[in-house]
């Protein structure tokens, strides 16, 4: 029966006392009873583990890790070491899941016999809710599409240049239900956010090179908080150019040990090239002169891991603007580069 099988769920806490209520609400009053909510508090200067010790006292299935602070990634990973589900749900702790989220996904999971269940997700605007679907109806992947998946995480090809503005629609760890075994018996673990700039491309990653099949649901079942005011999109980041070097140092090396296909590293190939865009728009919001901006925005394109991207990159798929931001990129004419970034700023802003 559904009912016996026990879902692990991880939320990861940090000061967020303003969003911790409806997270958890949304968890303890799941229709599916079985489960194990693992939330680790991570070093919470604020109520966040009061909260959590509050609901604790009226709910068995919470256990709480309370930790000094490790990030994102070491939170996750000190609720992976205890997990005893056999399915597992990363929840970031400012969003919330729908009341039959695990229902659906572990009847889908159990009954298509597949791997993973991922599904699409409601982005929360202060005043709006805009829904944000992956794919276009329900899917099951085997092992040949799951490959096609897997190459997607490295980057888009082919006719999904198209849209470059879903390359990362696949990479989130939340909006997925996992198999524990595959996690704990392979040992994957998330490396640290501020080692790589982003943990989940890497774990899925990993974890999709392990599994055989696939399940999407065309259901918005997560609900992902959207902040303006903290938008990755509007602070400068002093070490981003060289976390996002060292990810793709590491994910260069998974190609070459895995021995995966040239397809997939032209995907990575196109990843890395696309990267300049959020290269590029990260330099836009340093205080410096625009003499400086452009002697940033110069070092990055002549690099000869993103020269070599740029110049490999299939264009012919892009929008306008895209294609002539890689033209300018591809001759190296930094003061156009500026203009377009700055126009394309605004395009990213007003669709995000």
């Amino acid at each position: 029966m559904l009912s016996n099988i026990k879902i692990s769920i991880i939320i990861a806490c940090f000061n967020v006392e303003k969003y911790l209520e409806q997270c958890m609400d949304s968890v303890v009053n799941q229709t599916h009873k079985n489960l194990e909510i693992i939330a680790v508090n991570d070093g919470s200067t604020d109520q966040s583990l009061t909260i959590l010790e509050q609901y604790k006292k009226s709910d068995d299935r919470i256990i709480i890790i309370n930790q000094k602070n490790q990030g994102l990634s070491g939170a996750r990973n000190s609720g992976i070491d205890i997990s005893t589900g056999e399915y597992l749900m990363f929840i970031d702790s400012d969003d919330w899941i729908n009341t039959e989220t695990i229902s659906k996904t572990i009847s889908s999971l159990i009954h298509q016999k597949t791997d993973i269940v991922f599904f699409s997700y409601t982005k929360e605007y202060e005043h709006k809710s805009v829904k944000k679907f992956i794919l276009s109806e329900n899917k099951i992947f085997d092992s040949v599409e799951v490959k096609k998946l897997h190459k997607r995480l490295f980057g888009l090809s082919g006719k999904e240049l198209a849209k470059p503005e879903h390359a990362d629609s696949l990479v989130t760890a939340w909006g997925k239900l996992y198999k524990t075994e595959i996690i704990q018996a392979n040992k994957l673990q998330f490396v640290d956010c501020k080692l790589i700039g982003t943990e989940d491309l890497l774990f899925n990653i990993y974890y999709f090179n392990f599994i055989h099949s696939a399940t999407y649901l065309h259901e918005c079942l997560y609900h992902y908080r959207k902040n303006n005011n903290t938008s990755l999109t509007s602070t400068y980041k002093k070490s981003f150019k060289h976390q996002w070097n060292y990810l793709f140092d590491l994910i260069q090396d998974f190609i070459i040990k895995n021995n995966l296909d040239k397809s997939f590293q032209q995907a990575f190939n196109n990843r890395v090239a696309m990267s300049i865009v959020s290269l590029g728009l990260n330099e836009l919001y340093v205080n410096n002169s625009l003499l400086d901006k452009m002697k940033k925005i110069n070092a990055i394109i002549n690099e000869p891991k993103y020269q070599s991207a740029i110049n490999t990159l299939p264009i012919e798929k892009f929008k306008i603007h895209w294609k002539i931001f890689y033209l300018l990129a591809k001759h190296k004419l930094t003061f156009g580069l500026l203009i377009m970034l700055k126009m394309m700023r605004l395009i990213i802003e007003k669709n995000n």
